[in-house]
């Protein structure tokens, strides 16, 4: 298969996170609202241009209270930085199917180095005969490298807010005609 631009379905996709909570727990969360530019040969990523991009204000952690405050200045920030951005930088097959894709990730106006976990799923026709291809990525960054360093110490030892947040995306693409 040829590099072509594939087009983000994201009715058939998904932004998830998670992070630990009290030390003792995981919350979840997503984002609902993301589009991507996508120029691949899904059968060999390693020339893939990506370009991914999430609307932070979507965030939806099931607790209105919660996401307000991830949206307000003592994370996110959404009023002067409504977006996270990812471009991709290099790729590297590291199986069938799996890759390490790096890319520049910015939030907050901060951009470092991120390595995702990216499996190309498989390929196919849907029933109107538009050619779809879906991946898998995962991965794990350190939210306080983006200044997203608010906290708060626990009576019992410990933050209320760990700083690792794992991620994970399930893309659906179709390619442009």
């Amino acid at each position: 298969m040829a590099k072509a631009k594939w087009n983000l379905d994201a009715s058939h996709s998904s932004v998830d996170f998670s992070i630990r909570h009290m030390m003792i727990a995981k919350v979840k969360g997503t984002f609902h609202t993301f589009d991507a530019t996508i120029e691949a040969d899904p059968e060999d990523l390693t020339t893939a241009d990506i370009e991914f991009n999430v609307d932070l204000s979507s965030i939806d952690t099931r607790s209105n209270d919660r996401d307000a405050h991830l949206r307000s200045a003592d994370f996110f920030d959404v009023e002067n930085h409504p977006k996270a951005t990812f471009k991709s930088t290099s790729i590297r097959k590291t199986g069938d199917n799996a890759y390490a894709v790096t890319g520049n990730l910015t939030i907050r106006g901060v951009t470092h180095p991120e390595t995702f976990t990216v499996v190309y799923e498989g390929g196919g026709k849907d029933p109107w005969g538009n050619e779809k291809a879906g991946f898998s990525a995962t991965g794990s960054i350190d939210r306080t490298k983006y200044g997203l360093v608010w906290n708060a110490v626990l009576e019992t030892g410990g933050v209320l807010v760990g700083e690792e947040v794992k991620i994970s995306l399930e893309i659906e693409a179709a390619k442009a005609s």
